[in-house]
């Protein structure tokens, strides 16, 4: 089975402070639904080098045992209620997609 995988990158973050009570809340959900960080970039001190049209903000990337796991985990209570924290001023570039096997 394929796994899941939620892909973010956040091109604009206007007041970084106001994500920390999404970061828990979304943190929780996804851990509740089975989802691993595999990278919370440059947050966490990771490097990023940016290529094309790419942009070394926020990078965010979590993966799911299937992909059915991970549209589960986006469209449970818990996470819905994280967005709901999701503070103005955030753009950001939201995926789920499917992996390769």
């Amino acid at each position: 089975m394929a796994k899941g995988y939620w892909v973010s990158v956040y091109p604009a973050v206007s007041d970084p402070e106001r994500l920390t009570a999404y970061d828990k809340l979304a943190g929780l959900a996804v851990q509740a639904g089975g989802g691993r960080n595999l990278s919370l970039l440059p947050s966490r001190g990771g490097r990023v080098i940016a290529h094309e049209a790419g942009i070394t903000q926020r990078v965010v990337l979590i993966e799911f045992d299937s992909f059915e796991q991970a549209v589960a985990a986006y469209e449970s209570e818990a996470y819905q209620k994280a967005l709901v924290a999701l503070p103005d001023g955030v753009e950001r570039d939201f995926r789920i997609v499917e992996g390769v096997g």
